[in-house]
């Protein structure tokens, strides 16, 4: 333990992968063993096993694993028939794969604000964005909502509004696999639901990984064909245009141990998240979850005065714990995505968010002593400021 003037400034990670390897014990050596005896690297049996635990946790109807988060998004609009002058709205205030997806098909984005509170697509905006398109030409198709940090969006806004318009909602759930809402669980809302399995999501394998959940047997139909080049009846007889989007079978048998742990860890991250918020919210902005849902916690996410955020992560580094910035440039200020329109009333929030943000350590097993150092040194750097 390393200690400066008293003060415990040993290094601690930011999502601590090895304490979840630690109680999961042999069970996922042992599952990779077998599948490198057996040697069905690809496609095998704890593919369709993990699809079907996936959509049995959520209730959705059907599971398509494919080999990343980014993939499932555009899987599902490859499905959907995304076209070349069709508008899909996205907040600005996300990673760059949910805008880019609709950029891989000559489509254009229309980057909507979000709420200060939550994070996640502002109503008001997306009404906004709608008639920015029409404005210019486009015909809008459809709303790609992000459950930032693992809260899911304002459904039971959004939805109305994007079928008072015939849009349809792909929910980019790369964060909140495990979270519910109060019309229903993550993976059940809108046309279909892409998650993301990158290490360090509340349910991530040992590489990359995805799935797209959905109820519509014929959509999950197409996206399974398209995800192995276009495949009819086998894997010679190719009926449409596709891609390679597999996911490989040591992912899947990784992910089918963490499952059996999953619920537990959710309820985990969820006492980490109150703590810190009955710990700090006198101090500083803290993320508020809507009545009625639950956030699988995918970053504790705060708000600091823009001109105290990079002297507060310095405080914070000294002291041994990490901190992040997700993100410090929304996309519609990003070379790649500059040209694409916002919606006419602007990005406040999305601006103002991108300059004071900071995330904290968050993970299901960030024990309480931890807990306790990283509200402490941010309750001492914050004050520090302050005088």
């Amino acid at each position: 333990m390393s200690r400066s003037f008293g003060i415990d400034t040993t290094p601690m990670p930011f999502v601590d992968l090895a304490a979840q390897r630690r109680r999961l014990g042999a069970k996922i050596d042992d599952a990779i063993l077998r599948i490198i005896e057996r040697g069905d690297f690809i496609m095998g049996v704890e593919v369709a096993r993990l699809e079907e635990q996936l959509a049995a946790f959520c209730g959705a109807k059907k599971a398509v694993a494919c080999a990343n988060g980014t993939d499932a998004l555009g899987l599902a609009l490859m499905a959907l028939k995304l076209r070349p002058g069709e508008a899909v709205l996205c907040p600005s205030f996300t990673f760059a794969a949910t805008a880019e997806v609709v950029a891989w098909f000559g489509a254009v984005p229309v980057f909507v604000d979000v709420r200060p509170d939550t994070y996640n697509m502002d109503p008001a905006s997306l009404e906004a964005g709608i008639a920015t398109a029409a404005e210019l030409g486009l015909r809008p198709v459809g709303v790609i909502p992000v459950d930032l940090f693992g809260q899911p969006a304002d459904y039971e806004k959004l939805l109305p509004i994007a079928e008072a318009n015939g849009l349809w909602v792909l929910c980019d759930a790369a964060q909140s696999f495990g979270a519910t809402h109060i019309i229903g669980k993550v993976g059940t809302i809108g046309v279909a639901t892409a998650v993301s399995f990158f290490p360090a999501k509340p349910l991530g394998c040992y590489g990359d990984g995805g799935v797209i959940l959905t109820d519509d047997d014929e959509l999950a139909a197409t996206m399974r064909s398209l995800s192995v080049h276009g495949q009819g009846a086998d894997k010679y007889d190719n009926v449409r245009a596709g891609m390679n989007s597999r996911l490989d079978t040591i992912q899947a048998a990784i992910l089918l141990e963490k499952l059996t742990i999953f619920q537990d860890e959710i309820e985990a991250r969820d006492r980490v998240a109150a703590r810190y918020t009955a710990s700090l919210s006198d101090l500083v902005s803290t993320p508020s979850v809507l009545s009625g849902c639950r956030s699988a916690w995918a970053q504790y996410t705060v708000r600091v005065p823009s001109d105290r955020r990079a002297e507060t992560m310095q405080f914070l580094k000294d002291r041994g714990i990490p901190s992040a910035i997700y993100y410090p440039k929304p996309l519609h200020r990003q070379e790649a995505y500059g040209s694409y329109p916002v919606a006419r009333t602007g990005l406040p929030i999305t601006e103002a968010l991108a300059g004071d943000v900071l995330s904290l350590p968050m993970h299901p097993y960030l024990e309480l002593e931890a807990q306790d150092r990283i509200v402490e040194a941010m309750r001492a750097a914050l004050s520090r400021l302050a005088a």
